[in-house]
């Protein structure tokens, strides 16, 4: 249980140090990207939805065995982004700057399913047992 803690504590905390500057730094990405945002309904959707998982992270850090169906959730969350990813660069869609950060999630999916495994079998204390 502790490595599943550790993973999504760590995970959790990387995403709000990573997600959270986006909301002030459109601009920036702008500059960077050389592409316009035309769409700022998805940019900033995409930077909300994603904030939110990490939160989410967070509260799967604290207690990993009771929260362990929403470790499929975040699978989930992580191999949509991958995926996508994957299939945009295949298109030429994407360059590999967005390959690179799909890669990390890539990581954090592994390590997800690793925490998977390792609570698997493990009982929580319901209110009822303590």
């Amino acid at each position: 249980m502790k490595f599943a803690k550790i993973v999504f504590l760590l995970a959790g905390i990387y995403g709000l140090v990573v997600i959270a500057p986006l909301y002030f730094l459109e601009g920036a990405v702008v500059a960077q990207s050389g592409k316009v945002v035309n769409h700022p309904e998805f940019y900033y959707g995409f930077a909300g939805v994603t904030l939110a998982w990490q939160i989410g992270f967070l509260l799967i850090s604290t207690d990993p065995v009771r929260y362990r169906l929403l470790m499929f959730a975040a699978c989930v969350e992580k191999l949509s982004f991958v995926a996508a990813i994957a299939m945009l660069f295949a298109q030429g869609r994407v360059d590999m700057t967005m390959v690179f950060g799909a890669g990390g999630d890539f990581v954090l999916l592994c390590l997800f399913v690793a925490a998977i495994v390792s609570t698997r079998g493990q009982r929580y204390a319901t209110d009822a047992e303590s």
